[in-house]
């Protein structure tokens, strides 16, 4: 009977992100700088006429946008949560050990040197860029984590690393003077803003794939949570496990860098509040909870990002830090108690 009410419970709860991901969603589309009415944005919708301004700033501007916050949200928290598998740390995320900070360092080398000889840079070269650093800034993490047993002092190093990778790529976008990449510096600070089509159908791509297999994956990560020694005598393969939970949760991540740049504190915030949401740390039920929960976070702050202050728009990182700070901070006076 308590199975029962459990399962009854982890399904309603991911119905009601699923739900509040699709309302965040509309509320991205109706709620803007430039007002169109809401009757207008249903008839459109209907298959109505509508003035061609107000077409192009919903189905060109508004709504590859809501669609890219909703993906990159939902693997950014994805990603944390692999993370925080991984190092069995619920602090442990994307940002915090700096591998945002190095895709965002290798991404903005390879578009200040492409961009400089006058060479387009597609998605596929920005994705492959933000990939090879994460990898690099995770092979750090993993080093340092073999030479420091304290979980605290690996944070710290994680740390250090972002601050070195954002102080380089601070450095390379001061002296950058070529007209292509004048966006470079808000896309440092992490933006959802000029997203098209052919993004969002990349992005697509590849974040759904990852997260399937990673949705594959939920037998053997609820074993290894148990403890390697559980996990093998279970049969699974732990080398093959961490060098899965790496590559996917690097992709993830890479993903959001390319596109959006840096995003703080949804990887270690999202995955924390759904665990208490849905009073579970299953993740047959955490990764899809996760993922919802990761979009429908991103979706509110975008949200508050652009309207707030419209016309001026305030980076999705200072409005992820706001909300998601107080999050870690939590969560480190409950391991202290």
């Amino acid at each position: 009977m308590k199975k029962n009410k459990r399962k009854v419970r982890y399904i309603t709860a991911l119905c009601l992100l699923g739900i509040g991901s699709i309302f965040f969603l509309f509320c991205h589309i109706f709620y803007g700088s430039i007002s169109i009415s809401i009757q207008d944005i249903i008839r459109f919708f209907a298959g109505n006429e509508l003035d061609e301004n107000y077409r192009r700033i919903i189905m060109d501007i508004r709504f590859p946008r809501a669609v890219a916050a909703l993906l990159l949200g939902g693997a950014l928290a994805l990603s944390g949560y692999l993370l925080q598998t991984f190092f069995h740390n619920p602090i442990a995320g994307p940002f915090v050990l700096g591998i945002s900070s190095g895709s965002k360092l290798i991404v903005a080398l390879v578009m200040v040197f492409l961009l400089g000889k006058s060479i387009r840079v597609s998605s596929t070269v920005l994705i492959l860029a933000a990939f090879i650093g994460a990898l690099l800034s995770m092979g750090f993490v993993l080093i340092l984590s073999k030479k420091v047993n304290n979980m605290s002092m690996l944070v710290v190093s994680g740390v250090m690393i972002g601050y070195i990778c954002s102080a380089i790529t601070d450095f390379v976008v001061t002296f950058a003077d070529d007209a292509d990449i004048v966006n470079l510096h808000n896309w440092s600070r992490g933006s959802f803003s000029g997203m098209s089509w052919d993004n969002v159908f990349t992005m697509l791509g590849i974040i759904v794939v990852t997260s399937i297999l990673i949705f594959f994956l939920s037998k053997p990560i609820s074993a290894y949570q148990l403890g390697e020694t559980y996990a093998q005598n279970m049969g699974v393969n732990i080398r093959m496990l961490r060098i899965l939970l790496i590559v996917l949760s690097s992709i993830l991540s890479a993903c959001v860098v390319a596109y959006a740049g840096p995003i703080s504190f949804v990887g270690i915030a999202v995955p924390h509040l759904v665990k208490h949401f849905l009073g579970t740390n299953q993740p047959i039920w955490m990764i899809p909870a996760s993922f919802f929960g990761g979009s429908m976070f991103c979706l509110l702050c975008d949200l508050i990002a652009r309207t707030v202050f419209a016309p001026t728009e305030l980076s999705i990182s200072t409005v992820t830090a706001v909300f998601g700070a107080p999050v870690v901070l939590w969560i480190m006076a409950g391991r202290r108690k």
